[in-house]
């Protein structure tokens, strides 16, 4: 296998064609599909299938597929980080961070490594299992900071545990269901949840429904700020971690519900992928997250 067979085949899986990805690759037709013959020739398996409905990848196309982004991608890294020692060009790095971690820990740490790394390029997303996993699997983020069950993780992925993050019920100030002490006097209140897979959202739901626990109308949220503003105003509840709710700004006008029992706290860790060496920079940025989130716990 090269790597510009390799770069055509993940090119047509990005672009949906042949055409749109000689174009992206600026190729003619027959020199891209020459190189998926003679990588198809290499791996003495068919790859793609072709038909009047467009390109379908075969089962054996589906595991290159998978493998060829992360190993472009690792190629990639390897590149930017010899650039980086020999100081010809600024570090780049991509992370994902939950927000309870980008409102309480992010301005500080982020302070701290520009002056480590003052030419540092970085892009931030938000760490929701959903986009995490995919992404630090095909190699395009260093690292994330996120909720998760690490028994529930794909083994690929390393998992560091750095505190444990409680969570509660909670309402505006004034909401009518604040004095509820038992999850019967929650009945007929509304809810806003994130119930994307993997959050604290729901395995909330998840926990109520094996307490035989029913809950009112739910609104799906996955933005924080979104679910906060939707409490504040309205007698929507949520689940929010303590944290958040502690926050001058972000838990201004909520108030958390004294009802229990309660599910048990989920963990923040620190997630890698397995066996894929970080970079200098990364590693550095990376510490000074463990030594931030673990002097809070």
């Amino acid at each position: 296998m090269k790597d510009h067979q390799l770069r055509a085949f993940v090119q047509v899986a990005e672009s949906g064609s042949i055409r749109s990805a000689a174009r992206t690759l600026q190729l003619s037709q027959s020199a891209l599909t020459k190189a998926l013959r003679e990588l198809e020739a290499d791996l003495g398996a068919e790859l793609l299938q072709r038909s009047w409905r467009g390109i379908a990848f075969t089962d054996a196309g589906q595991v290159l597929l998978k493998r060829a982004r992360f190993a472009l991608t690792s190629l990639e890294k390897a590149r930017e980080e010899i650039s980086y020692l020999q100081r010809a060009a600024r570090p780049r790095l991509s992370i994902a961070t939950t927000p309870l971690v980008a409102m309480q820990v992010l301005p500080r740490v982020m302070s701290e490594f520009e002056k480590l790394e003052p030419t540092a390029e970085i892009e931030l997303s938000e760490g929701l299992l959903t986009s995490v996993i995919p992404d630090l699997l095909q190699g395009r983020l260093d690292f994330a900071l996120a909720l998760a069950n690490e028994k529930e993780l794909p083994r690929e992925i390393m998992f560091e545990p750095l505190r444990e993050i409680e969570a509660f019920p909670a309402g505006r100030i004034g909401n009518p269901f604040l004095g509820a002490k038992t999850w019967a006097g929650l009945r007929g209140s509304r809810w806003v949840l994130n119930l994307s897979s993997g959050s604290q959202g729901q395995m909330f739901l998840t926990w109520l429904e094996r307490q035989g626990v029913p809950l009112g109308g739910i609104t799906r949220c996955a933005s924080p700020h979104l679910m906060a503003e939707m409490m504040r105003r309205t007698d929507a509840l949520g689940f929010c971690p303590r944290i958040l709710l502690e926050d001058a700004y972000y838990g201004a006008g909520l108030q958390a519900l004294r009802v229990r029992p309660l599910p048990s706290a989920m963990t923040l860790g620190l997630m890698m992928r397995d066996r894929a060496p970080a970079s200098a920079p990364a590693m550095k940025l990376a510490e000074l997250f463990r030594a931030h989130l673990r002097q809070r716990g």
